[in-house]
């Protein structure tokens, strides 16, 4: 039997339609900061559009092609998270919904874009924190490779011995990262690296990322997932209250596992891109540097499928 979703938010621009939206512009608006995946839009002094496109980055080079209905799941999915963890702690978004975003783009004599339907946030601005705050709870990724090497220095953590890949750790850990350049990859920091970076709001972050996995790792346990690791981002509002932006707790952003295949020892399949970079892995010659080889068409097709799972999982949608 299937694990219920979580209940809670309706979700309000359901997914009718497969797209494949990999360029946005809204006339009226300035050219927009693009992102791998979101182009972001300045909607007077105090809001901005996050639109989700259907663009796929693997290995930090973003493909050529894009997943069919990405761009909406990871949205819709990230406002179900943000509604669903404003008793941590505030966050940037404000609405969703079509009428609100046309009447933002009305506002700012701008034209609404039908694309934009079920893929597009609107968001309060902030100024954000120069770090990716990772929290984990398994032991994966580039931790278990530097864990299984010995290397942890660069990490400033100490763990248990005799821990395998994919095993649960004993607490979450916070895992700072640093918030790397377009083209350059994150790289782990130690905590002392991002106290000094954020000053004040070091312990904030901590206290906020902690709580948040925490939160949702329970809330996913009941949909028959396992949240393996999660990646955060915070900034400053006006008024200098500390705010959760950008997306929270997507395939994009997090590393989820079905619970029922669960087994420590070796890797795990995960519920995201993975087709994508297991199958970039087999392409001859391809040295992980633009251009990226064409995707074949059941690899789009499966990724996809990935990501429409979650959003089922996670939220009955």
């Amino acid at each position: 039997m299937r694990a219920s979703p979580i209940s809670g938010v309706v979700l309000q621009t359901p997914i009718t339609t497969i797209s494949n939206v990999l360029q946005t512009q809204i006339v009226g608006l300035h050219t927009p900061y693009q992102g791998k995946v979101r182009d972001v839009y300045a909607i007077g002094e105090s809001a901005m559009l996050l639109v989700a496109t259907d663009r796929l980055s693997a290995f930090d080079v973003v493909m050529r092609q894009g997943i069919p209905g990405k761009g909406k799941i990871l949205t819709q999915l990230a406002a179900f998270w943000f509604q669903e963890t404003r008793g941590i702690i505030d966050n940037h978004f404000i609405a969703i919904d079509d009428a609100a975003l046309r009447q933002s783009l009305a506002d700012a004599r701008a034209l609404w874009e039908p694309s934009l339907s079920g893929r597009t946030m609107l968001c309060k601005k902030t100024t954000p924190l120069k770090i990716e705050a990772v929290v984990r709870g398994y032991l994966s990724g580039s931790l278990w490779k530097d864990y299984k090497n010995g290397d942890l220095a660069r990490w400033g953590i100490s763990l248990p011995g005799g821990l395998v890949e994919s095993e649960r750790l004993p607490e979450p850990i916070f895992t700072p990262s640093t918030k790397a350049e377009k083209g350059q990859h994150d790289a782990p920091m130690t905590p002392a690296e991002a106290k000094e970076l954020l000053g004040m709001h070091y312990q904030p972050v901590v206290d906020a990322s902690l709580a948040l996995y925490r939160f949702a790792a329970e809330r996913c346990a009941k949909a028959g997932l396992l949240l393996a690791d999660t990646k955060f981002e915070f900034g400053i509002d006006s008024g200098g209250r500390l705010l959760l932006i950008d997306e929270a707790l997507t395939p994009d952003s997090s590393r989820y596992w079905p619970a029922d295949s669960y087994k420590p020892g070796g890797p795990q399949p995960s519920i995201d891109k993975q087709f994508v970079r297991d199958y970039l892995e087999t392409v001859p010659g391809w040295n992980k540097q633009p251009p990226p080889p064409t995707l074949p068409e059941d690899i789009l097709e499966k990724t996809a499928a990935k990501y429409r799972d979650a959003l089922q999982r996670i939220t009955g949608a």
